[in-house]
């Protein structure tokens, strides 16, 4: 009897390590929990989620590009990745053109990875809004940085610095910004020399006066 019994025991402490098994569940990535489907105490069952988890470093943004446009895309390589609403620009790190092009749409889906540096993996989720900016050729644009731009209701300036270290707010016409740098369509020449402070001009231009 005493042999049935530590087998009985043996037995029902193996169905019970088996239970208990089933109640560890363990994500199959490292990752992020981005939703919640169950609460404590809600019974769990086969084949519902019970989280939805995202993998920071696997975040991609996906554009769509007119069929027309596709030939541009031949070769690119690079993109401008811009987030608006954070005020956000970033080097995608690799470019996907999709060899299919949507019947109803006309166009193609383009693939952007997104960089993994861990100041952009606190800040970028995913189903946020972002605009992509395709490097298709280059050409040469005269920009000053952002910051160096005064702007005063629809007048936009720059302190600029003259050869004998003399400053004078000078209006120029701007186009568009692209990360931190902004193009200069008028106003400036190549080689003038643009103050990057306009807050620090501003004081030393009225001590000077």
């Amino acid at each position: 009897k005493a042999r049935s019994d530590f087998e009985a025991a043996a037995a029902g402490r193996t169905a019970a390590s088996a239970t208990q098994s089933h109640a560890l569940i363990v994500a199959p990535i490292n990752g992020v929990v981005a939703r919640r489907h169950l609460e404590l105490g809600e019974m769990a069952a086969p084949g519902r989620p019970l989280f939805t988890l995202y993998a920071p470093g696997g975040l991609r943004v996906k554009a769509n590009v007119p069929q027309y446009r596709l030939p541009e895309m031949r070769g690119v390589k690079t993109a401008k990745i811009e987030f608006p609403e954070l005020k956000l620009w970033v080097e995608a790190t690799e470019v996907q053109v999709l060899p299919t092009v949507d019947a109803s749409t006309k166009t193609a889906e383009v693939r952007v990875g997104l960089p993994t540096t861990p100041e952009h993996l606190t800040q970028i989720m995913p189903g946020m809004f972002a605009r992509v900016h395709f490097v298709i050729g280059e050409v040469r644009k005269m920009t000053v940085p952002t910051q160096a731009v005064v702007r005063r209701g629809e007048v936009a300036g720059v302190y600029v610095q003259a050869a004998d270290g003399r400053l004078s707010m000078r209006q120029i016409r701007l186009g568009e910004t692209i990360g931190s740098a902004t193009e200069v369509l008028a106003g400036l020449t190549t080689g003038e020399k643009v103050v990057t402070d306009p807050v620090k001009a501003a004081i030393q231009l009225k001590a000077g006066k």
